[in-house]
């Protein structure tokens, strides 16, 4: 499964249609705020939203950017994951 990385959005899309994705707008000086994350049923149960948190965390590094969390998944994930704490604020 590839996802298709934009500037504050991570997606995996099938024959045109947007099937599981992690949005994080940006919250101005560098940080993104973690807001949504989306799966489609289809999808549930093999662990698609952990590779999207994933790639976020991924990507924050990648760009030197942080991220807050107001999405409940994202919380939960990133309990789970200390190795990828040095990108929350």
């Amino acid at each position: 499964m590839e996802f298709t990385v934009a500037a504050n959005e991570i997606y995996y899309e099938k024959d045109g249609v947007k099937l599981a994705w992690v949005i994080f707008p940006s919250a101005g000086g560098g940080i993104v705020d973690i807001t949504t994350t989306v799966v489609d049923g289809s999808l549930q149960g093999h662990g698609v939203a952990g590779r999207l948190m994933e790639a976020a965390a991924g990507e924050l590094r990648k760009t030197n950017r942080r991220a807050k969390l107001t999405c409940a998944y994202a919380v939960k994930w990133f309990e789970k994951h200390a190795e990828y704490a040095d990108v929350l604020t």
